[in-house]
């Protein structure tokens, strides 16, 4: 099954730690990241996948994986 995560944040080196923990973990980078300023701070997503045995219930706790 391909599982899906969007990642959200304040743009910054802890964002970019957290991208770069789910790479390492086997999730892969779905398309380009976006940005938008929220008033105070740019805030940052990259949507990311997975492939995994098994099938999908909505329980699977994806930031485990």
């Amino acid at each position: 099954m391909k599982l899906y995560r969007l990642l959200t944040g304040p743009d910054d080196a802890a964002f970019c730690h957290r991208v770069s923990e789910a790479l390492n973990r086997g999730w892969q980078l779905h398309g380009n990241p976006a940005l938008t300023f929220n008033g105070e701070r740019v805030i940052a997503a990259q949507a990311i996948v997975k492939e995994v045995d098994g099938e999908y219930v909505p329980e699977i706790r994806l930031g485990e994986l």
